[in-house]
């Protein structure tokens, strides 16, 4: 009886190793998923102030908000689709 109990018991922590390895592997997948969710390039790229967009529309902007004139406005327009 004590054999099989000790038996039982050695396949009992053989299967206990094998799930807290598979468990702190999930932990640690976990953990770098996340990192990678806060701090990964594509998330930079998300937050950014300004998302790219094509010149002409920043020019076009820039002229509505009366940081350059009409004649700027027009070289640049020109230099841009020229």
């Amino acid at each position: 009886m004590i054999e099989e109990v000790n038996h039982m018991w050695g396949i009992g922590m053989g299967f206990g190793w094998i799930f807290m390895i598979l468990f702190w592997t999930l932990v640690i997948l976990a953990i770098i998923s996340l990192a990678r969710g806060l701090f990964g390039e594509a998330n930079l790229a998300k937050k950014s102030p300004h998302p790219e967009k094509a010149p002409l529309e920043i020019l076009k902007e820039r002229y509505a908000r009366g940081e350059i004139d009409k004649k700027e406005f027009d070289e640049k327009k020109h230099d841009l689709q020229g």
